[in-house]
């Protein structure tokens, strides 16, 4: 037999054999692709807003009064906490189509909510209604426009918004445990 013959059935069983490899492994659906990075962010914000104890949950950095920051008015710790979980309920449910809370008025959340317990179970809340959201976006339907504070937008770029303003928010919330003297728990989990 030939090199050249070799070669060809050598190549053929490769790749009859990488083709069976394949076609026994199920492509990932798109909704546990979005869901990947759903679950990390939701990890980082809940570990990092437990983190905070009590007596500095209602931490802002106003309150550093450090020479020549404009930081008057900037939102407390429990704040930016409340006004992501906010955002979270309006974006995933824009998705879903399941009404909002009657009394989410704006998107710092519910005035009623002024304990850590309750922030934190506001903020759970939020992330339930972002994996029910998710569970929803399909290759079918990603391009569905959906109605969004007087746009019209695809239903993968919400999903999208909703991941990267969760990503921002954590990353003022990185900032607010660091002036508190506190590693976040992401930030330990790494070393």
């Amino acid at each position: 037999m030939t090199f050249h013959k070799k070669a060809l059935i050598i190549s053929t069983i490769f790749y009859f054999s990488f083709m069976s490899i394949c076609i026994g492994q199920q492509s990932p659906s798109f909704s546990s692709a979005i869901e990947r990075q759903f679950d990390k962010i939701e990890s980082d914000i809940i570990s990092s807003a437990k983190a905070m104890p009590e007596e500095k949950f209602f931490f802002t950095p106003e309150n550093l009064h450090i020479k020549n920051s404009d930081l008057k008015g900037v939102r407390t710790f429990a704040g930016q906490i409340m006004h992501l979980a906010t955002d979270n309920i309006l974006i995933w449910s824009a998705i879903t189509g399941d009404s909002v809370r009657a009394d989410i008025v704006d998107v710092n959340g519910p005035k009623s909510i002024t304990t850590r317990d309750d922030v934190l179970k506001y903020l759970k809340s939020s992330f339930d209604e972002g994996r029910k959201a998710i569970s929803m976006v399909t290759e079918k339907n990603a391009m569905h426009m959906i109605e969004f504070r007087g746009r019209n937008l695809p239903m993968l770029d919400l999903a999208f918004y909703a991941l990267t303003h969760a990503n921002e928010h954590y990353g003022q919330m990185v900032v607010y445990l660091r002036m508190c003297g506190i590693v976040p728990p992401p930030t330990l989990n790494e070393r």
